[in-house]
C-alpha cells in the first residue's frame, strides 16, 4: 500500500528531503492500530443488542417488548428501542468529554501518552463489561471505553500527520480508518459465533474480547517513537532532532527542523490555545474542524446499513442474512479504505471527496425508489424477488464503497493536516467532539426518525451530501503534497479563506491550489 501512497514533486513551497523508511511505515501501522477499539466497538455494540441472553438480563422490558413483536412485519419500526440507543450512544458522550481533556494531555505529555492513556482505559472498560451484572456496571464500562476511544481518536490522527513524511501523509494517516474497518469485520464475525454459545453467556465473551485490540495497541504504544514535533514543543529540542534524523533516513534534515522550532515558537507565544481558536486567522481551519465530522455523521450510512440483514436475508442466505450482510459490507468497507490508501496523494483529497459524494448521492436515490416501491409506508416488503433484491444489495455495496474511500477516512485525515501546531491539539479535540456530538445525535434519533419519516429518511440524508460536496468543492483547497508545517499558504491563496488569513513576511506557498470560485 506504500507504494501506491507516493507522488511527484511537492505541490508546496518546500520539498523537505527524506524517504519513507521502514521504521516510519512500521511506526504507523502501529499507531493506526488504535483504529481497531474504535471499531471492534461499533461492530461488538450491534450484535450484542440483538442477543436475547443480554436483553433478558440487563434490558427485560426490552426483551419482552422484542418477544411480543416477533411477528411484526413494519421493517421502520421494529427496532425502535430508547433504551437500546441510549446504551449504545452514551458511549459517545464520554469520548466527546475525554477528547477535550485528552489535548492537554496530548500537548503536555507527547502523542504516545494519551494513545496509552487511552488503549489502558479502554481495556479497563472492556473488563468490566465483560463482568458487568448490573446495569450501572455495564454503564460504567461504556463510560471508560468511551474515554478510551476519546483519548485515542484525538491523539492517533495527529501522531500519524507528525511522524509521516509530507508526501506520504495521507496514505499513512488512513491507517486509522482502515483499522476501524477491520475492527469492525473482526467484531461482527465474533458475534456471529458467540451469539451460537448455549447457556446465553456469548455477550460476556463478545465485550470481553474488546481487550485483544486494546492489548495490541498498549503493546505497540510502549515502543512506538515520539514525534519530533511533539519533542521540540516540549524543549527537547536535541532528541527531535536525532528523531527527526532516524525516521527521515538521511544526514541532513536541517531545513525541515528549523521549521518546526520556528512553529513551535509561535506555538508557545499562545498561552490560550482554545482561546485562540476564535481568533480570525484561524476561521479556515476551525470551520473544516466543526463541518467535516458534522458531514460525516450525515452521509446516510446508518439508513443504508439498516436494511442490509433484510435484503441479505431476502437474497436466500436466511438465519446467516445478518452474517453475511455485516461480512460483505466489511469487507467492501475493507478493500474500498484500501484503495483510498493507494490513491490519496495521487488524486488529491478533493476528487475523492467529490466523486465519493457523488456516488453515495446517486446510491441513495435509487435505493430510495426501490424501497419506497417494494416496502411503501407500510413497511411490509411482501416477498421480493431475487433479482430485485440482489440489485439493491449490488447498490448498498456502491454506496459503502463511495464512503470507504472519501469520507470515511478524509474525514479523519484531513482536519489533522489543516492545523498549525500552535492550535493543533486544541483543534483535533474539537473535530472529534463534534464528530462524537453528531454520532450521539444520529444514534439517538435514526430509528425513532426512520419509523416516522419511513423512506423519506433516505431523500434527508441525500440532501446533506448534496450541501457537502458544494461545500468542498467551493471551499476546500487541495492539501496533498504540501509539508503540514507549511499548510498556512493554501488558505492565503483561496478566493474566499483569504480574506482571513493575513500575509505573512515571508513569501506564500506557491501550491497548485485547485480551487478557484466557479
Amino acid at each position: 500500500m506504500v507504494g501506491g501512497g507516493g507522488i511527484g514533486p511537492s505541490e508546496g513551497g518546500k520539498e523537505y528531503p527524506g524517504k519513507l523508511t521502514a521504521k516510519v511505515f512500521v511506526a504507523c501501522v502501529v499507531a493506526g492500530c488504535g483504529g481497531l477499539i474504535f471499531g471492534y466497538d461499533i461492530g461488538i455494540s450491534g450484535g450484542v443488542t440483538s442477543m436475547p441472553s443480554f436483553l433478558k438480563q440487563f434490558f427485560p422490558s426490552v426483551y419482552k417488548k422484542e418477544e411480543l413483536d416477533v411477528g411484526s412485519t413494519n421493517q421502520y419500526c421494529k427496532f425502535n428501542s430508547e433504551t437500546l440507543t441510549m446504551f449504545t450512544s452514551s458511549l459517545y458522550l464520554a469520548a466527546l468529554v475525554a477528547s477535550l481533556v485528552a489535548s492537554h494531555i496530548t500537548k503536555l505529555c507527547g502523542r504516545r501518552m494519551s494513545m496509552l492513556l487511552g488503549g489502558s482505559l479502554f481495556c479497563l472498560g472492556a473488563v468490566l463489561n465483560a463482568a458487568a451484572h448490573n446495569v450501572l456496571m455495564l454503564i460504567l464500562g461504556r463510560i471508560f471505553l468511551g474515554i478510551g476511544i476519546g483519548f485515542t481518536n484525538q491523539s492517533v490522527p495527529i501522531y500519524l500527520s507528525e511522524l509521516a513524511p509530507y508526501k506520504y501523509r495521507g496514505s499513512l494517516n488512513m491507517i486509522f480508518q482502515f483499522t476501524i474497518t477491520i475492527g469492525i469485520l473482526f467484531a461482527n464475525l465474533l458475534n456471529y459465533f458467540f451469539a451460537k454459545i448455549e447457556g446465553g453467556w456469548g455477550w460476556r465473551l463478545s465485550l470481553g474480547f474488546a481487550v485483544v485490540p486494546a492489548l495490541i495497541f498498549i503493546f505497540g504504544s510502549f515502543f512506538l517513537p515520539e514525534t519530533p514535533n511533539s519533542l521540540i514543543q516540549r524543549g527537547r529540542l536535541e532528541e527531535a532532532k536525532e528523531r527527526l534524523l532516524a525516521i527521515r533516513g538521511i544526514p541532513n534534515v536541517d531545513e525541515e527542523f528549523n521549521d518546526l522550532v520556528a512553529a513551535s515558537d509561535a506555538s508557545a507565544k499562545i498561552k490560550d490555545p482554545w482561546w485562540n481558536l476564535m481568533k480570525r486567522k484561524y476561521r479556515p481551519q476551525v470551520t473544516f474542524a466543526i463541518l467535516i465530522p458534522f458531514f460525516q455523521q450525515l452521509t446516510g450510512m446508518n439508513v443504508i446499513m439498516f436494511y442490509a440483514p433484510v435484503l441479505f436475508k431476502t437474497i436466500g442466505f436466511g438465519n446467516n442474512a445478518s452474517l453475511m450482510s455485516a461480512v460483505i459490507s466489511g469487507l467492501v468497507n475493507c478493500l474500498s479504505t484500501l484503495v483510498s490508501i493507494a490513491t490519496v496523494d495521487r488524486v488529491g483529497r478533493r476528487k475523492l471527496f467529490l466523486e465519493g459524494g457523488a456516488q453515495m448521492f446517486i446510491c441513495q436515490i435509487v435505493i430510495t425508489i426501490a424501497i419506497a416501491l417494494k416496502f411503501g409506508t407500510s413497511g411490509n416488503p411482501g416477498v421480493l424477488p431475487k433479482g430485485y433484491a440482489i440489485g439493491l444489495v449490488v447498490f448498498i455495496c456502491i454506496y459503502v464503497a463511495g464512503f470507504a474511500w472519501s469520507w470515511g477516512p478524509l474525514g479523519w485525515l484531513v482536519p489533522s493536516e489543516i492545523f498549525p501546531l500552535e492550535i493543533r491539539s486544541a483543534a483535533q479535540s474539537i473535530n472529534v467532539s463534534v464528530n462524537m456530538i453528531f454520532t450521539f445525535f444520529i444514534a439517538q434519533i435514526f430509528l425513532q426518525m426512520l419509523c416516522s419519516f419511513k423512506y423519506g429518511l433516505f431523500i434527508f440524508f441525500a440532501c446533506f451530501v448534496v450541501v457537502m460536496n458544494v461545500f468542498i468543492y467551493f471551499f476546500l483547497p487541495e492539501t496533498k503534497g504540501i509539508p503540514i508545517e507549511e499548510m498556512a499558504g493554501i488558505w492565503r491563496e483561496h478566493w474566499y479563506w483569504k480574506r482571513f488569513v493575513p500575509a505573512e513576511k515571508d513569501p506564500p506557498t506557491k501550491g497548485n491550489i485547485e480551487m478557484r470560485k466557479a
